[in-house]
């Protein structure tokens, strides 16, 4: 892949993904070097003048008032560094850092955040050569930016803190020397235009969004393999039914649903003498619930589309016009509502899946023509019992989760930042709350997978044979128990490697 040249344009969520997870190259652009330098001589002239501007020659948050003498203010930029290093917690993923350097990279290469070329052309660096800050998850309020975080995202930058090189942690300024690189020397303005910003709950929200819809196609997947499982009827799939609606999302997964199920020979067997007038909202409804599932995910991508294009910076440098704007691009109100909705739908799509397990276990119909728990032994063997009883944990802690964190306010800063979005809090739930869904998905294809090999010889439709398949080269069928936290684990794999629905 050719390098990613980051000359002011938005990034799309495929350049995140690539950069973070599959280390594509990145480099600055010659015209985004000319507007970082046009931006940077404004704000080195306010910082050598004598007129106060936030920020630049200021104290920070409620210190706002306290004047900074200008031989001070590179000192200014390192203190305001290390003081804000306060996070705390586990450290973000790699993956999650990287998004961060190349979010914070791009932000500051459009130049309105009067930082030198110099800077991200170093962040380009860490991410070409492999230097990944450590960065301690928790610490953001969301409004001021990512402050705590990507505090220690700068420190790195500087020589101080910790850095992973070459699979080992090492001290800030030992990975940069081991990676060839020198550290910054912060001029006036940088170590703020560094630490403000939304790059960290963006850089979780935009992987994430990837991963959840790469599940959502697995999900579809799963409830028409359990609907073909469970000798349900098609019939509520019919696309006159949804156009009466009108919903996208809704029509789009019906006709997604049709799609993966059509060729099959299973609804004949049943279609005449069958005593079930409907099916359960699980399978009867999974067009209006994954469908508006498809629609929530379809906001949230929308708002972190407009993110990676974003600056949000305080204050901003307009080079054209010759001013610094003081405003609150910062804060994170507009992805921490997109977050929590990300997180109530993954919890919308693991419920659902859930009781579709339930339900092919249960066998409640005995026109399912299912075994209790998929047991060939009943009695003797509990068969995929307990697996419905690992999903339904997920889904509970899934509706704690749920919880919006953007309900909340708790103010800082004496007062100065008085309402904050808590959308770092937002991200890092929703996160968790994928990572439980894409648990609860691979036990509903565990199970009806298993419970699709009852109704041999008899084929469902091709693409859910397919997927049949997929699932049968990692997890075999069940003959007698076995330990099914492995199994679980390796559909879990091939869910996250995007492999399952290529």
């Amino acid at each position: 892949m050719t390098d990613l040249v980051l000359d002011g344009q938005a990034l799309s969520l495929d350049d995140v993904s690539d950069v973070a997870r599959n280390k594509l190259r990145v480099c600055l652009g010659a015209n985004a070097r000319v507007r970082m330098a046009q931006a940077q001589a404004l704000v080195a002239a306010i910082a050598a003048g004598d007129r106060p501007v936030y920020g630049i020659n200021t104290g920070f948050g409620s210190l706002s008032r306290v004047r900074i003498a200008p031989d001070q203010t590179r000192e200014l930029q390192l203190n305001l560094v290390r003081s804000h290093a306060a996070a705390v917690g586990e450290p973000l993923p790699d993956d999650v850092v990287r998004a961060v350097l190349l979010i914070g990279a791009a932000s500051l290469a459009r130049g309105h955040s009067g930082a030198r070329p110099e800077v991200v052309e170093l962040m380009c660096a860490c991410l070409n050569h492999g230097v990944t800050p450590v960065v301690p998850a928790r610490g953001s309020l969301g409004a001021s930016g990512d402050l705590a975080p990507l505090a220690h995202v700068a420190l790195s930058l500087i020589g101080e803190g910790r850095a992973r090189f070459d699979e080992r942690i090492l001290p800030g300024g030992e990975a940069l020397r081991a990676a060839g690189l020198a550290p910054l020397q912060l001029g006036p303005k940088e170590g703020l235009a560094l630490l403000n910003g939304t790059h960290v709950m963006t850089a979780l929200g935009a992987l994430a969004i990837q991963d959840a819809t790469t599940l959502l196609e697995v999900a579809q997947a799963a409830a028409a393999m359990s609907l073909d499982a469970a000798l349900g009827t098609p019939a509520p799939l019919d696309p006159r039914i949804h156009a009466l609606r009108g919903q996208p999302g809704q029509i789009a997964v019906a006709a997604r649903l049709r799609n993966l199920l059509a060729g099959s020979e299973l609804p004949a067997t049943h279609r005449e003498n069958d005593p079930r007038v409907q099916d359960p909202y699980s399978l009867r409804c999974a067009p209006q619930v994954l469908g508006a599932v498809a629609d929530g995910l379809g906001y949230v991508r929308g708002v972190i589309a407009h993110e990676l294009g974003a600056v949000t910076d305080n204050p901003l440098v307009f080079a054209d016009d010759g001013v610094v704007l003081s405003g609150g691009n910062f804060h994170g109100q507009p992805l921490a509502l997109a977050l929590d909705l990300l997180a109530v739908t993954l919890t919308h799509l693991a419920a659902i899946s859930e009781r579709r397990t339930y339900l092919l276990l249960t066998a409640a119909e005995p026109e399912m023509k299912l075994p209790a728990f998929l047991s060939g032994g009943s009695g003797l063997e509990s068969g995929l019992m307990i697996a419905q009883y690992t999903a339904a944990a997920l889904v509970n802690e899934c509706t704690v989760l749920a919880h919006p964190a953007s309900v909340a306010n708790i103010p800082s800063s004496a007062g100065m930042e008085d309402y904050n979005s808590m959308g770092a809090t937002a991200a890092l739930k929703a996160r968790q709350v994928l990572e439980l869904a894409r648990r609860v998905v691979a036990i509903e294809l565990l199970v009806a997978a298993q419970a699709l090999d009852y109704h041999r010889p008899l084929r469902s439709g091709a693409g859910v044979e397919a997927v049949h398949a997929g699932l049968r080269q990692t997890v075999p069928f069940l003959t007698h128990d076995r330990v099914l936290a492995d199994d679980i684990a390796a559909i879990v794999a091939i869910i996250e490697s995007g492999e399952l629905v290529s």
